[in-house]
């Protein structure tokens, strides 16, 4: 009985097509399919051709001339280069405040506490509106003859300062309003990461008379380093491609001081300073290496830590 049976499932299973006999591995892949060919044909397929665009002298409508390096070249011999990658490391650095700053409003938000629901739509309302939004208001907030800021200032005898229209602090204004939705975006995270957090874990701390600074350090945030890891990569990733608040504040200026490399990207590529694809193409290869070493650093790091714990 056994044997005609084992026979039967041999001869159903020869007689099926491939498809069918393969049908379980090959299912997941054919849903991930329409997935991974949009990802290669709109990101990996386009950052290929960055580099390609880099080496040649194209206004993006006649003839393309091929330079070779000499784009990258000109980059290390130009002034706005140097103040836009300065701009952006300036950037890279205050904008990692959002992680810690959402951090502290996602504990205060996970206690029970009366109107909590309000406050939570209240910090969570910077997320949801537009960075252009977010870049009208904080003009508005900055404006040295009706803002608020100068207005507060006024009451203590300071001021009006020209947040926007000063080479000294225009950067750091624009970090601000940045700060805001961003410190929204990672509160979330956090939120969502304490809703993992093993209360087992705290519990059994509180036994051994853990609690405050020492509860937090070690036991909560160890438990949230993969929100951790999200929020340095995105923050990371948000500080480098700045461009629509610098767009909508100041477009570049004053006098150039408030560039990033994405902004000076555009303003070579597709601005009325010239349509040099290859030289724009030239600035958005090199942020993308920038990029791309951070983002290999924190995956590395994560790497060596769960291989660590095993």
């Amino acid at each position: 009985m056994a044997e005609t049976t084992l026979s039967d499932v041999r001869a159903s299973t020869a007689g099926r097509g491939w498809f069918r006999r393969n049908e379980i591995a090959i299912t997941p892949w054919l849903f991930l399919a329409p997935g991974v060919l949009f990802f290669a044909f709109y990101v990996i397929f386009p950052i290929f051709q960055s580099f390609n665009i880099s080496l040649y002298q194209w206004d993006g409508l006649g003839e393309a001339e091929y330079i070779g390096l000499e784009n990258y070249g000109e980059l290390f011999d130009d002034d706005a280069f140097y103040i836009s990658l300065r701009n952006n490391l300036i950037w890279l650095v205050l904008y990692l405040l959002a992680i810690p700053a959402g951090l502290f409003i996602a504990l205060f938000l996970n206690q029970t506490v009366t109107g909590i629901r309000l406050y939570k739509s209240l910090f969570f309302f910077p997320f949801v509106i537009s960075q252009i939004v977010v870049g009208l208001v904080f003009t508005w907030f900055y404006d040295p003859t009706f803002g608020l800021l100068n207005q507060f200032l006024g009451v203590f005898g300071l001021g009006p300062v020209n947040i926007l229209g000063d080479e000294r602090y225009v950067t750091y204004g624009i970090i601000l309003a940045g700060l805001w939705p961003q410190t929204a975006y990672c509160m979330i995270l956090y939120l969502t990461g304490l809703n993992a957090v093993d209360p087992e874990q705290i519990e059994a701390a509180r036994l051994d008379g853990a609690k405050g600074r020492k509860m937090l350090w070690y036991i909560i945030i160890p438990q949230l380093k993969p929100a951790t890891f999200i929020a340095f990569v995105v923050t990371i990733i948000g500080a480098l491609r700045s461009f629509d608040l610098i767009s909508i504040m100041t477009a570049g200026g004053p006098f150039g001081e408030s560039r990033v490399l994405s902004f000076y990207m555009f303003e070579v590529a597709l601005s009325e300073y010239g349509f040099r694809m290859g030289y724009g193409a030239a600035i958005a290869v090199i942020l993308f290496l920038i990029m791309l070493c951070f983002i290999a650093y924190f995956l590395w790091s994560m790497y060596q830590e769960d291989k660590g714990g095993r």
